[in-house]
């Protein structure tokens, strides 16, 4: 990876037994891998492997948007109904915009598939010029919802100040209005 690359990524795990050691973390590996097959724009990842504590939680969103200068930031796990799921409630804590429709078509995509995607509480946010994403835990649902909603987060990223994000169309086909397309180089 090109480490001069412009698009930063955080990409934050968050689990109790995964950052205790207690089983192997799968939301990271399964968010690189999505990444590594989508992009076309070079890209560099931070990562994270945290508890599902909401102040940890905040602290590492704070950290990557405000310190690290993420461009975007995707966290996996923690946002079910159970007591310790708190990532949604963390993500709100220290957003600026919350963007409704992400946590609507993350759950849509996921009740394609699952019953109990309606136990889901995903959110989307902007906090400064950081687009931040809750996302499923496990593998195939990240897979699966980040199909469904990175259509529309190389705009968003536009509209926020970011880089200009490209992907691969055969995994994941950006929308952008015409007026917001560029070019392809020569």
């Amino acid at each position: 990876m090109n480490e001069m690359a412009s698009l930063l990524i955080g990409l934050v795990s968050i689990s109790d037994r995964a950052s205790a050691g207690v089983y192997e973390d799968k939301g990271i590996p399964g968010l690189r891998d999505w990444f590594g097959a989508a992009l076309k724009t070079p890209w560099r990842m931070e990562t994270r492997l945290i508890p599902d504590e909401q102040a940890t939680i905040e602290r590492t969103l704070i950290e990557l948007t405000d310190s690290s200068h993420c461009h975007l930031v995707l966290t996996t796990g923690g946002t079910g109904p159970a007591a310790r799921d708190v990532t949604p409630e963390a993500t709100l804590a220290v957003a600026h915009k919350v963007l409704p429709g992400f946590g609507e078509q993350m759950r849509q995509v996921s009740l394609k598939y699952v019953p109990t995607a309606i136990l889901s509480r995903q959110v989307g946010v902007i906090r400064g010029s950081t687009l931040i994403l809750n996302l499923p835990g496990q593998p195939k649902a990240i897979k699966e919802t980040l199909d469904g909603v990175f259509p529309a987060v190389p705009y968003c990223i536009d509209l926020i100040g970011g880089p200009y994000i490209e992907t691969h169309d055969e995994v994941c086909k950006v929308f952008r209005p015409k007026s917001a397309l560029r070019p392809p180089p020569a």
